[in-house]
């Protein structure tokens, strides 16, 4: 449904799968000298100052209020600045297994965001089902080439890449529109079975679908969400739009209703303000199962800069009066969802998990 504080909460808001960061080079170091000479200090204080923020609070649980489970996360728990010595996990968290159990030990939920860039084996998701508690949930990033991104052929399974036509090129890059069909099934029929394997350990909370800017709603919308649909069979998929003209007012309401169809959950995300791909928080819960908040930090100057690095996209502390900023929206999505999701994407170093942990208390001291 759509939910009724919308206004209000817009208000309220500031303007080859490894346990390694999955987005190759250019995510630099904790600190570059040309970053310093521009840094906000407010929103970018550091890793110290983000970690002196949460010291000695306890770690985010299942928070329940009106029969549903809120869950908070981060976006990654892998990215190179985040398991830099000294970051977030203790010297003892030093493997692939021991960092996941101690990210798991911190938080109920994470996004896997490591299939975007290649799609994992069921052997690696089988792993982190097995090294994680009973009631942890993954959220998984579909692969760039479903949701109309390119992608690094040299990170493709063999199995496909093999199968790639010469003529596509000689490029390192493609999209979904340069390979046969059967290929392109062949990513969704891939990154399905990996999924498959969290969903029957009882740990998959969504497929997250999240289409490029370029990506605008027409006359095929209908048929993209139902091919995904159908390529994904039961699996529980969430959906985030890169674009405003998805929620022009006269839109919006078909496209939820189009979501609704699919029994997909409408994400809501926070993107930075004042630009041409700036996202209007409008609150909207389009299955009973599931609703998702991902936020993305302010940094508008780089949002839509090609050359900017990933991690600096996402290089951004939220204060503590942004983040008091949605509770009425969470408390209210709990209300009509079964599950409630918030992840945190502004994954430098400890600035999401700072955030997450922050956000976590806030909630449950709202509910008392």
């Amino acid at each position: 449904m759509h939910l009724r504080l919308d206004n209000a909460i817009c208000k309220g808001v500031a303007v080859g799968v490894s346990d390694s960061d999955p987005r190759g080079p250019g995510n630099g170091p904790l600190h570059g000298a040309a970053h310093e000479s521009t840094r906000d200090t407010r929103h970018d204080p550091g890793p110290a100052a983000a970690a002196e923020r949460v010291a000695g609070k306890s770690p985010a649980g299942v928070i329940r209020h009106a029969g549903s489970q809120i869950r908070v996360g981060t976006a990654s728990w892998t990215d190179k600045t985040l398991t830099a010595k000294g970051v977030f996990y203790p010297p003892e968290a030093a493997t692939p297994e021991g960092r996941l159990k101690y990210y798991a030990s911190r938080f109920p939920l994470v996004e896997a965001d490591m299939g975007y860039y290649a799609i994992p084996d069921g052997d690696v998701t089988a792993r982190w089902a097995e090294r994680t508690p009973p009631d942890f949930v993954f959220d998984m990033k579909a692969h760039a080439l479903m949701t109309g991104h390119a992608t690094e052929i040299a990170r493709l399974p063999k199995s496909i890449r093999d199968e790639i036509p010469s003529s596509v090129g000689a490029g390192p890059r493609a999209y979904a529109r340069d390979l046969p069909r059967e290929l392109r099934d062949e990513v969704w029929r891939q990154f399905r079975l990996a999924a498959e394997v969290v969903h029957d350990a009882g740990k998959l909370g969504a497929i997250l679908l999240q289409f490029a800017p370029w990506i605008r709603p027409d006359k095929s919308t209908p048929a993209m969400l139902a091919r995904a649909r159908t390529l994904l069979g039961e699996l529980p998929i969430a959906v985030e739009f890169r674009h405003p003209s998805w929620l022009e007012p006269r839109l919006r309401e078909r496209v939820w209703a189009q979501l609704r169809e699919q029994g997909m959950a409408y994400v809501i995300p926070d993107t930075p303000p004042g630009t041409e791909t700036s996202m209007p928080v409008v609150g909207a819960v389009t299955t009973p199962d599931l609703a998702i908040v991902r936020l993305h930090g302010h940094r508008s100057e780089l949002w839509g800069a090609r050359e900017a690095s990933v991690v600096e996209k996402y290089r951004y502390l939220y204060d503590v009066d942004e983040l008091a900023g949605w509770l009425a929206l969470i408390l209210e999505l709990a209300e009509e969802a079964e599950q409630v999701h918030v992840v945190f994407n502004n994954c430098y170093a400890n600035y999401g998990t700072t955030n997450a942990l922050e956000l976590a208390g806030m909630i449950g001291e709202a509910l008392g």
